[in-house]
């Protein structure tokens, strides 16, 4: 991962907390080798309880009846050791200890290499003579309707456009434009910020995020504080613009991601939103199981090799920092012209443990079929429809699937308050070796470049 931070000479403060960030670094290391070694039975114990619980926890995906039952009781028993080894011996002391000062490490870190302001300053953007905002009243579990955007809307001059059952949303956004609209922005989630999105690309007017969805990564992304719902409408009276990507599949715009494989297969279930650990439960020995057919999913790999099926192959408007599979991560910028593609394969229960040994230790990219790229254009190759997670939706397309990217397709308008930065920029996730140069040269007091 790599972080272009400001340049300069860094401040006294920052040289501190830099110092500060490697001491507790090598604290944290000596301490927890110290601990293993004088305890390495303990150790011994811990890892292959640990081991044997991720085994048999493949095991209860990947297979039905009497296999899922018996493994189900191995990782109960497994998991009952591990925690009997790490109470009987004290261990908790000394992963509490370990973890703080690692802690300690990465929050210092982060404020030694990240400025604490964007690394460029924009002018605020002429005032709109005819806003629009486009709302889902029922997303994010009723948020708009919670924070009365409506009247807030009139309140500032706003015209409000309410979605309501059966409607057209691009139309609307399009008959918004025909009637004058100078900006245009919508409150709900990312599939219908991608939409409005697109309108307001097309027509080259600013666009405003208003989070007013179940997530809203792509609010997350733009740096966009996803809980200050109302703070969102400051953009349209003082905001400042930014420019940023868009991606496509097949032409239809998506600002997140498209996801492929596993998940996107269970989440086509009708049973899925109502019962999602159930459907899963059902569905994956039939997606992982011994006698699972590989997901017809081919593309080329940078090395020119054409891969035939992934469990996860997931394509973003730009690149994703992924130390982990399990969700929250985030993207540093969405200026860079490119598409982020990330997949990976697992065909076994010892290749799972490997899997998930490397994820809790932040280096998933180190696992043998994980393979991350960017490219301008990617395409998937299938020989029937696609399922696909299209920024949270699910839609079955006909391949191939061809990704592009659109390089600073989309001016988004931001309130000032806007930190601009996701938090991908903003904090040191993992110490990985450029991160400890970079924290070395800023204690020397040379900039720190990159992380």
């Amino acid at each position: 991962m790599t972080t272009t931070v400001a340049g300069g000479e860094p401040s006294m403060v920052r040289r501190a907390a830099a110092a500060a960030a490697l001491v507790a670094l090598l604290a944290a290391l000596v301490y927890l080798a110290v601990s293993a070694l004088s305890r390495w039975d303990v150790l011994l114990a811990s890892v292959v309880s640990l081991g044997v619980a991720v085994i048999a926890a493949w095991y209860i995906l990947s297979r039905r009846g009497v296999a899922r039952a018996v493994a189900a009781g191995i990782a109960a028993l497994a998991l009952l050791v591990f925690l009997a080894v790490v109470i009987a011996s004290e261990s908790v002391v000394v992963l509490v200890v370990g973890l703080t000062l690692a802690a300690v490490s990465v929050a210092a870190a982060s404020y030694a290499l990240i400025p604490a302001t964007p690394a460029i300053a924009a002018e605020r953007a002429p005032q709109a003579t005819y806003p629009v905002l486009l709302m889902n009243l029922k997303s994010g579990g009723g948020k708009a309707e919670r924070f009365r955007l409506v009247e807030l809307c009139r309140q500032r001059g706003i015209e409000p456009v309410v979605l309501h059952p059966g409607d057209d949303l691009r139309q609307l956004a399009e008959d918004a434009v025909a009637r004058g609209a100078d900006i245009l922005g919508m409150a709900g989630g990312d599939g219908s910020q991608a939409l409005v999105a697109s309108v307001a690309s097309q027509h080259g007017i600013p666009f405003v995020v208003v989070p007013a969805g179940t997530r809203n990564h792509f609010a997350l992304d733009l740096g966009l504080d996803r809980a200050d719902v109302q703070g969102a409408l400051d953009a349209y009276e003082d905001g400042v613009d930014t420019v940023v990507d868009l991606a496509e599949i097949n032409g239809r715009v998506f600002v997140n991601n498209a996801s492929m494989g596993v998940y996107a297969k269970i989440v086509q279930s009708g049973d899925y939103r109502d019962a999602k650990v159930h459907t899963a439960a059902a569905m994956l020995p039939d997606l992982l199981g011994p006698e699972a057919t590989p997901l017809d999913l081919r593309f080329t790999l940078p090395s020119g090799q054409e891969a035939k099926s992934a469990q996860l192959l997931l394509v973003s408007n730009n690149p994703y920092a992924l130390a982990r599979l399990r969700g929250g991560g985030t993207r540093e910028r969405l200026d860079r012209g490119v598409l982020g593609i990330a997949f990976v394969r697992v065909a076994s229960a010892g290749e799972a443990e490997k899997l998930a040994a490397l994820e809790a230790a932040g280096r998933l990219q180190r696992f043998s079929t994980w393979s991350e790229w960017t490219a301008s254009e990617f395409e998937v190759r299938s020989s029937h429809p696609v399922e696909v997670g299209v920024d949270g939706e699910a839609l079955t397309l006909q391949p191939p699937l061809r990704f592009v990217t659109r390089p600073g397709a989309l001016t988004i308008r931001l309130p000032p308050s806007a930190p601009g930065r996701s938090p991908a920029a903003r904090t040191v996730r993992v110490m990985t070796r450029p991160t400890v140069v970079a924290l070395w040269r800023t204690v020397l007091g040379r900039p720190s470049g990159t992380r």
